[in-house]
């Protein structure tokens, strides 16, 4: 077999590579460079399927970057984005050690992040920031590392949206206050301890 033409795509960055006069692939324009590909060369199926699989590989890398591109993820969202994309196992684990390797996925830096955001913009509690970081698909230990540190502000950050919330509970009888204050700090992921010393200090 033999490349008798190479055009170029729409698209700068690809071209279409033609084999004995009829369409073969499209391929980026940096795997037609390293792999020397160019009019007259022969070629078989194994390089073929060898520079496929490299191109299928690639963009599976881009797809990781790109969804990288709009915030930091942890390792299960780059694993779910990729199935949900069609890519196969082998070209996931390529795309995921490629991103480990740069340091673009690191799920101690997110699991850091994540609970400092979490706690600035939505106040969670333990509970909650456990439980979301296990959906993230965060070791249990990283996950413990990184929630022993905020321990010791739970009760204070706790205390303080409680009493802005009780501030708009002021026409509830105190029972009602007492479900709807305990339901929303339970929501937000604070332990029944916590609710409990809480819910004492603001309606005893």
């Amino acid at each position: 077999m033999k490349i008798t033409d190479i055009e170029p795509q729409r698209k700068k960055d690809r071209v279409n590579i033609y084999i004995d006069h009829k369409f073969a692939f499209g391929l980026s324009l940096e795997l037609k460079y390293i792999y020397d590909l160019k009019i007259d060369k022969d070629i078989d199926d194994d390089f073929i399927e060898n520079v496929l699989k490299e191109e299928e590989a690639r963009k599976a890398i881009n797809t990781a970057l790109n969804f990288l591109s709009y915030r930091q993820r942890s390792e299960r969202e780059i694993r779910n984005k990729l199935k949900e994309k069609g890519y196969e196992k082998d070209y996931i684990e390529r795309a995921i050690y490629f991103c480990k390797n740069q340091n673009y996925i690191d799920d101690e830096s997110f699991a850091v992040n994540f609970v400092k955001d979490k706690i600035n913009l939505n106040k969670f509690g333990t509970q909650r920031l456990k439980r979301e970081l296990i959906l993230k698909g965060i070791d249990g230990d990283i996950i413990e590392s990184v929630l022993v540190e905020e321990d010791d502000d739970e009760y204070e950050r706790a205390l303080q949206i409680a009493t802005k919330k009780y501030s708009t509970y002021k026409d509830d009888d105190k029972n009602k206050i007492y479900r709807k204050l305990g339901g929303f700090l339970q929501r937000k992921g604070y332990s029944f301890d916590i609710v409990n010393k809480i819910l004492k200090e603001l309606l005893d």
